[in-house]
């Protein structure tokens, strides 16, 4: 074989280009999500230390700034589920979105509102990092597991403007997301389609019936809660389905945009479900409908 075949040169540094621009970036961090001193903090433990883990989205000549989604894995507020985390930006960016995995604090060490103050920093955080992380400030969403899913769906309905004479550059930016990933998420927090552990981790034993109905999210939408993906399935043993259509009503009653995806066989838990071929279909499902609010590739496949 001629290696000097102008061909085969042509065709390797064709494909060294392309690896080189497919590559993903390194991870930044965890770094603190508080670094000036965490608020109500009981300790210097990692479990007292709220961290972000960015993974920047690949930057392309021409392409501008990313959008960005801050990641809250799941695991009933008493834990954080790994396959949540990681695998969940890596996937985002293969959309050309940088994905943001927050590590907040768990109960029954931190109950409300320490989860909600560690989710509603993040999303100030990414956006007041925007030029450094190359991040597009205006499109800067949440996405959440289960307890997760409770916890964006919770910064979704409970947000606030920036503080604009604040000192704290963090704090002069609004810490509403502008869209919301929820996948099998935890929503209301009455009975009888609660999760009782999220709700005994996150407000403990006996909560009063107004905290309870505060931290319902079907209970606190309003007509600027941002636009939704809700992905759940009907058999889910873990948090029953009720949830995931509760909050569809109210962003139905209120006009807020969402699509929402219903699969009847499947348990709670299964992250992106590369395994499973039917609900490993709901990323494809997700990327179209972010594409569509201007967050990075569709994924599904064109019609013949």
């Amino acid at each position: 074989m001629n290696w000097w075949n102008p061909r085969l040169i042509t065709c390797a540094l064709l494909l060294l280009t392309l690896a080189a621009t497919t590559h993903a970036a390194d991870p930044v961090g965890p770094m603190p999500l508080w670094p000036d001193g965490v608020p109500g903090a009981q300790g210097k433990e990692p479990a007292d230390v709220p961290t972000l883990t960015v993974y920047p989205a690949e930057s392309l000549p021409g392409a501008g700034p990313a959008p960005a989604i801050v990641i809250c894995p799941g695991g009933g507020y008493g834990a954080l589920a790994n396959h949540e985390g990681e695998p969940v930006a890596k996937w985002l960016n293969t959309l050309g979105i940088t994905g943001v995995v927050l590590k907040y604090r768990l109960g029954p060490r931190y109950r409300h509102p320490a989860p909600l103050q560690d989710a509603q920093r993040a999303i100030r955080t990414v956006r007041s990092k925007a030029s450094e992380w190359n991040i597009d400030p205006k499109r800067v969403g949440i996405l959440g597991f289960s307890a997760g899913g409770h916890l964006a769906a919770t910064a979704s309905t409970q947000f606030s403007p920036g503080e604009g004479k604040s000192s704290d550059p963090i704090l002069r930016e609004s810490s509403r997301p502008d869209v919301s990933v929820l996948l099998y998420p935890v929503i209301t927090f009455t009975d009888p389609s609660t999760h009782g552990g999220s709700r005994r981790n996150l407000l403990g034993e006996n909560p009063p019936k107004e905290l309870i109905e505060s931290m319902s999210a079907e209970r606190r939408v309003t007509k600027d809660t941002p636009p939704a993906f809700i992905f759940h399935t009907v058999d889910d043993a873990g948090v029953p389905v009720e949830n995931a259509l509760l909050y569809a009503s109210a962003l139905r009653q209120h006009k807020v945009p969402f699509e929402m995806h219903l699969y009847e066989k499947g348990k709670h838990g299964v992250g992106l479900a590369q395994d499973d071929p039917v609900l490993g279909t709901w990323p494809a499902r997700c990327a179209d409908w972010l594409a569509g609010k201007g967050f990075g590739k569709a994924r599904s496949p064109k019609p013949e």
